[in-house]
């Protein structure tokens, strides 16, 4: 008995000490997020304002030119992200449905590895890959900066979606082919319905990631005008190329709005993630059951 009662003991104190480093851990990453997101806002909130969403940049504008923002960047942002999300999306939910419910198990297991490992490749070595074959010699356009995002989103979409497909209980798969389906039906009427939130959730995840990715567009859309332009095939301006660019003048003004671009961003990040969040939600109420 007394034995068994040390041992309760020890057990009850180990698992507190771990619960309050957890807590602890758990804190210490808020604080960080609300350090940066504070900061952020502090230096980038007096950039805000009408003009910053609805005028072009201007890199005179601390010496009393009239005030400038970034609608080209913005536009641009919207155009690049859009084009990859269009061509990166199909791609990956088809192919994670295919790994997930018709692959045989070794070209599973080789394409869950590679799309592991390119998931792992930094950002700017996909901006030089697309840069060699794609721009050099040809000029730089947003429907190339889109297809770098695009390769940098393909494998968090096909992972996400292959796990969220993993998620479905076997027992729907074998009642719907118990009852005469074909597979591809059994995929399309009763595993899909099931994931298509986890899905939406990790494709607004996949989305809010490569947003803020600078590398890449460096190398295939950077030399863009101050002008608004919706034409992928000409270099678009991108909030993350204003950010680089405008925190590296010597102007007071220009620094201030490179960080207002930033709380725009992040702000952007925020409302995608809260809406991953919700789907996501969502989806585990409808796998477990729930309504």
């Amino acid at each position: 008995m007394n034995l068994t009662s040390e041992h309760r003991r020890r057990r009850r104190t180990v698992n507190w000490i771990m619960e309050g480093l957890a807590t602890l851990a758990a804190l210490a990453a808020v604080a960080l997020l609300v350090i940066v997101v504070g900061s952020i806002a502090k230096r980038g909130i007096g950039a805000i304002s009408l003009d910053f969403f609805t005028k072009t940049p201007s890199f005179l504008a601390g010496f009393g030119e009239e005030p400038s923002g970034i609608a080209n960047a913005i536009v641009g942002t919207f155009i690049i992200v859009g084009l990859a999300v269009l061509m990166a999306l199909p791609v990956g939910v088809l192919a994670a449905i295919y790994l997930n419910e018709f692959a045989p198990r070794r070209v599973q297991t080789a394409m869950t590895v590679a799309f592991d490992v390119l998931n792992g490749i930094p950002a700017i070595v996909i901006g030089i890959f697309v840069f060699v074959f794609l721009v050099a010699g040809h000029g730089q356009a947003g429907v190339k900066g889109a297809f770098a995002l695009a390769i940098l989103m393909l494998p968090l979409v096909a992972r996400s979606t292959q796990e969220v497909l993993a998620l479905v209980p076997s027992a729907m798969r074998e009642a719907s082919l118990a009852l005469g389906a074909p597979r591809w039906r059994t995929t399309l009427s009763v595993v899909l319905p099931m994931a298509v939130g986890g899905i939406i959730t990790g494709a607004t995840l996949a989305t809010a990631r490569v947003a803020g990715e600078t590398a890449p567009l460096l190398f295939t859309t950077s030399l863009a005008t101050n002008a608004v332009s919706w034409d992928p095939s000409n270099a678009l301006a991108s909030i993350p190329m204003f950010i680089f660019t405008s925190s590296e003048q010597a102007d007071p003004a220009l620094q201030e709005q490179a960080w207002g671009a930033a709380l725009v961003l992040i702000t952007f990040v925020l409302v995608a993630s809260m809406i991953a969040r919700a789907f996501g939600l969502r989806s585990r109420r409808r796998l477990s059951g729930g309504r």
